[in-house]
């Protein structure tokens, strides 16, 4: 039995990794959760799951958990979770949390040597020299939830494979593949929510219909397998059958495939290395199944290349473009701007940043602080 700590237990990563705990309620034990706002279903997720520990954003609504559920040890606040990943008889670390509120505790449950299973992309993608080096120093495993970085992990069969040549990380291309730009810029936030294949959160939704969410794997799968930019294709897959392919010194191919479904990458995430028989998501039928591949279109989706680029020059520019990128999507959200103004707006943001190479956490998160007050 292992005990989890999951942060985000009400977003959609969140709530699908308590659908697994709860099939597989013999080998998992949740022990602590931590919510936002959504107080509502946080009580029955509480009633259910039965944790220790509980955390939520705002400390008035701590107060009125803690008179009726008198038996939990309540926090809030970014020190919630941060307390949470001192909590020592955590066996894995979940992080479902969007944003940046949860790097400070997923460093500090490295240093304390916990396994993470990693969904929040912030981590890597802003500080990923830094979360990996501290992994690396305390020996520490951080899984991927990603399905494409899940998919790596699998045909990798360990993450150091020294026989592997190239990462192939595909992209259904999201709700737009098929559209012109001039089409693009008159759709709606209504629009760019109707994801072809998957099931995600608002913003990791709008991050797929600008191919930007592609761009931040990228980034990702550079610290996470320790591969060069160049060694790690994006290749447009609409079907999101296979999820990522390998490619080996000896020029032959591996691929994870299913259903677009995230419970099979959480689960992957929890019982690594072992696999178990958990949820029952519907199998594809193999037969007469039509796969597709192309060459993702850089100027039709210029912010897949500007992100890769910003990986590449490294320092603190994955998180000027990660900073400007939220603000931008949730802007276009709340419909202050359209589709096609994202790309301003953050284009912009980094063509007039100042970079620093090996920056420290602390400028990492002033940067991440500056850009969302300018642009907010």
């Amino acid at each position: 039995m292992k005990n989890i700590v999951l942060l985000g237990c009400t977003g959609s990563i969140g709530t699908q990794t308590l659908e697994v705990v709860e099939k597989l309620k013999d080998k998992f034990r949740i022990i602590a959760l931590a919510a936002g706002k959504n107080i509502k279903l946080l009580k029955e997720q509480i009633i259910k799951f039965k944790p220790k520990y509980v955390s939520v954003a705002d400390f008035d609504d701590m107060k009125l958990l803690e008179k009726e559920f008198s038996k939990i040890k309540f926090f809030c606040g970014e020190d919630g979770l941060y307390e949470f990943a001192n909590i020592p008889e955590t066996d894995i670390f979940v992080v479902a949390t969007n944003g940046i509120v949860s790097v400070k505790a997923t460093i500090k449950a490295i240093e304390n040597k916990k396994t993470i299973a990693l969904a929040n992309k912030e981590t890597l993608v802003m500080a990923g020299d830094i979360v990996m080096k501290k992994a690396k120093e305390n020996n520490v495993s951080i899984i991927p939830i990603d399905s494409e970085h899940s998919a790596i992990l699998q045909c990798l069969n360990k993450q150091d494979n020294p026989y592997a040549k190239n990462l192939w990380i595909t992209a259904s291309g999201g709700p737009f593949l098929n559209n012109t730009r001039e089409e693009m810029a008159k759709f709606s936030a209504k629009e760019a929510l109707k994801h072809p294949r998957w099931m995600m959160g608002k913003k990791i939704t709008i991050d797929c219909a600008t191919l930007v969410n592609k761009g931040l794997e990228v980034i990702e799968a550079h610290h996470l397998y320790n591969f060069n930019y160049d060694n790690i294709k994006v290749v447009i897959h609409p079907q999101s059958i296979v999820h990522s392919f390998v490619e080996f010194c000896d020029g032959s191919f591996l691929a994870q495939m299913g259903v677009p479904s995230m419970h099979i990458p959480i689960q992957y995430a929890l019982s690594y290395p072992e696999r178990f028989e958990g949820i029952k998501t519907n199998s594809f039928n193999i037969y007469n199944k039509k796969l597709e591949f192309f060459e993702p279109d850089f100027e039709k989706f210029p912010l897949l290349k500007l992100t890769i680029d910003c990986g590449k020059k490294g320092g603190l520019m994955p998180a000027i473009l990660n900073a400007a990128n939220e603000v931008a999507v949730y802007k276009f959200l709340n419909n202050e701007i359209n589709f096609l103004d994202i790309e301003k707006i953050i284009f912009s943001e980094v063509k007039n940043a100042k970079n620093i190479l090996n920056p420290t956490l602390d400028e990492i998160f002033d940067i991440d602080k500056k850009i969302r007050k300018e642009l907010l």
